[in-house]
């Protein structure tokens, strides 16, 4: 006997006598997806949609094989062949032009004089990044285990990310710059395909940077609760530095605010074992911030960065930077092209007073 409605089916019932009644096709259409073909067994089909595998009995009288276009629906499976082509999630029009798009160019004007403060933690980035890039061969030839990635931690302005391209620069490194949220909300399931062409490319290159910013987003703790997305990252991540070969002049940086975040295989021994912290800068590195950040204004005077200094105390080097906007600001207002220290002073309470956030 035909069952009177199949999975997909839309029934009405009659609220006076109870009656129940198929409703048309066309009244309710099903979404069709679009898929690739990837495995035939028999009159079964694994199709992948949207970056997830999904098998479906074999209804076509038409022969399928792997690497076709299809399109179907959940409730009635392939419908027939769009392509003899498997279409392409990515879209780049060659194979290169990828890997292009997260190369941030060079910049000659920016050094390490652009970087204030924080003398011990600059020593130690470039000792863990720069040397192992520019001295490559020689520590092979010494044996040394190579190092593959380091984790910059600390809050959001604390300059990681300025420090990471100066170095790259000074290494004369390639720099792949990756924003995490980006890659995943752009590219849904396609985020580890992504990331294993870019490590492709850094890999032909003399030296290269890799740069995830904000990982924990790309590559948090897994869980059973955790995003698919998230996992099959991490897991490419893990794969890909694991397959690093000794002649790969290849380093990869994460920057984040919650290094506990981060999935802790991706932290151990091989990875991103070697980790660097970014604090709140203290008086000393405050005032180094603030004359390094206002070393390219026209000043008409000295200013008073050790008064600055003194009232700033748990700001961030962004927050710093921001009181020399402010005090331009005040300069061009009152018909100036040169700051003066009233005008340093008033940046310095109206990015004071911002921090203090509205009041109620």
């Amino acid at each position: 006997m035909e069952p009177f409605a199949k999975v997909g089916d839309i029934i009405f019932i009659d609220p006076d006598d109870g009656s129940v009644e198929l409703a048309p096709h066309d009244l309710w259409r099903e979404d069709t997806w679009v898929g690739v073909t990837k495995l035939v067994v028999g009159d079964r089909v694994v199709v992948e949609i949207g970056g997830r595998l999904r098998l479906f009995s074999n209804t076509l009288t038409e022969p399928l094989r792997a690497g076709l276009t299809v399109e179907g629906t959940d409730s009635d499976g392939i419908l027939g062949i769009l392509s003899e082509k498997a279409i392409k999630f990515l879209d780049d029009s060659t194979e290169g032009a990828l890997p292009e798009r997260f190369i941030v160019p060079p910049n000659e004007n920016l050094s390490f004089e652009d970087f204030g403060g924080y003398s011990d933690i600059v020593t130690r980035a470039r000792e863990l990044i720069e040397l192992p890039l520019k001295y490559h061969d020689a520590l092979n030839e010494i044996g040394a285990r190579p190092i593959k990635g380091v984790l910059f931690s600390g809050q959001s302005g604390t300059g990681k990310t300025l420090l990471a391209r100066i170095i790259a620069n000074h290494a004369d490194a390639v720099f792949y710059a990756i924003n995490g949220p980006e890659v995943l909300s752009k590219w849904y399931g396609q985020s580890e395909e992504i990331i294993r062409r870019i490590f492709e490319d850094a890999k032909k290159r003399e030296r290269a940077i890799i740069f995830f910013d904000e990982i924990d987003s790309l590559a948090s703790q897994r869980s059973d609760e955790s995003h698919e997305a998230s996992r099959r990252v991490v897991g490419q991540l893990l794969a890909l530095m694991d397959g690093f070969s000794p002649d790969t002049n290849v380093m990869v940086l994460g920057t984040t605010n919650r290094p506990q975040d981060v999935d802790s295989a991706l932290r151990r021994p091989g990875r991103f074992d070697w980790h660097v912290d970014f604090p709140i800068p203290t008086k000393r590195d405050r005032e180094a911030i603030l004359t390094t950040s206002g070393r390219k204004l026209r000043l008409k005077e000295d200013m008073p960065h050790l008064w600055v200094a003194d009232r700033t105390e748990s700001w961030t080097p962004a927050e710093l930077a921001a009181i020399w906007t402010e005090a331009a600001l005040l300069a061009v207002s009152d018909g100036r092209r040169a700051l003066l220290p009233e005008d340093y002073i008033g940046g310095y309470e109206r990015v004071a007073k911002q921090r203090m956030g509205p009041r109620g």
